[in-house]
């Protein structure tokens, strides 16, 4: 593939923060909980471990990790570890906020665990060893700098998803769609400028190939329309920045919609409540944010 960021435009819109929260041995089972908008980044340095899922949840039931291995859960779904290593600080954890929860892109692509063995992502051993580095012993600024080594752990794996989606577990979906030599083209200059009148010409024109070929690809590897994916991405951008405290209209006119009620009645179609209704549904206690 030529050189294209398949990923900057993406993550600077919708950031995922790691925050470090257990380094060193586990004692008998120890559970982890689903919680809205939140996935896990697990690393285990030497050892072997067991873990174990819910039925539904997406992930095998029981898995064996016997070496070296990063556990990666893009999206909320509980776990239990057996017989994580018992001695030593061989096995580190952050928490990873997703900006939008479950709307965040990349929550909704990516498979409901990505575990691989450290040694198949290149680069990855070395950014391990400065994270471990600053886990094993108490040093000022320790966490913030573990928090920072865990979101670049979190990028490598990314590009070795990007470049080995078959292998990741990566089927029809946005990952699967920036894989795409020609469909990443069209994708990054959608994510980098959305406020853009883009057509479905203009896409395929991005991506070098004709209208019915364009369309016909994006739907098969990417798994909904030129046009569903343009509208989502708007409306997940707009979701964030309401949040954010920013006006419809001020949104509205970056999206490339006409005026805000244009917005509005998207908004309106896709989430089932308009714009002011959902920013106060996120104030009542107990709503998950959808």
């Amino acid at each position: 593939m030529t050189s294209i960021d398949r990923l900057s435009a993406l993550l600077e819109r919708f950031r995922v923060r790691a925050h470090l929260f257990h380094s060193g041995p586990l004692c008998g089972v120890t559970r982890l909980d689903a919680l809205p908008g939140r996935g896990f980044l697990h690393v285990l340095r030497r050892g072997e471990l067991v873990v174990t899922h819910r039925a539904g949840a997406g992930a095998p039931r029981r898995i064996e990790v016997r070496e070296p291995s990063v556990l990666f859960y893009p999206r909320p779904v509980a776990h239990e570890f057996y017989n994580a290593p018992a001695e030593g600080s061989d096995f580190t954890c952050a928490s990873l906020d997703f900006d939008g929860g479950d709307r965040h892109p990349l929550a909704r692509a990516l498979p409901a665990l990505v575990l691989l063995p450290s040694r198949r992502v290149q680069g990855l051993e070395q950014a391990l060893a400065l994270l471990f580095a600053e886990t094993d012993r108490v040093r000022c600024g320790h966490r913030l700098l573990a928090d920072r080594l865990f979101e670049v752990v979190l990028l490598q794996l990314l590009r070795w998803l990007l470049d080995h989606p078959d292998e990741g577990g990566i089927s029809a979906g946005l990952l699967a769609g920036l894989s795409d030599p020609k469909l990443a083209r069209a994708l990054v200059a959608v994510h980098e400028d959305p406020g853009r009148a883009w057509s479905l010409e203009r896409m395929a024109a991005e991506a070098g190939m004709s209208r019915s070929a364009f369309a016909v690809r994006f739907r098969a590897v990417v798994g909904e329309t030129p046009a569903e994916h343009l509208s989502n991405w708007r409306l997940a951008i707009a979701q964030a920045q309401l949040r954010q405290g920013r006006s419809i209209k001020a949104i509205a006119t970056e999206l490339g919609y006409a005026n805000p009620s244009a917005l509005s009645r998207v908004f309106a179609q896709r989430v089932g409540t308009s714009p002011r209704g959902w920013l106060r549904s996120l104030q009542e206690p107990g709503t998950a944010s959808p």
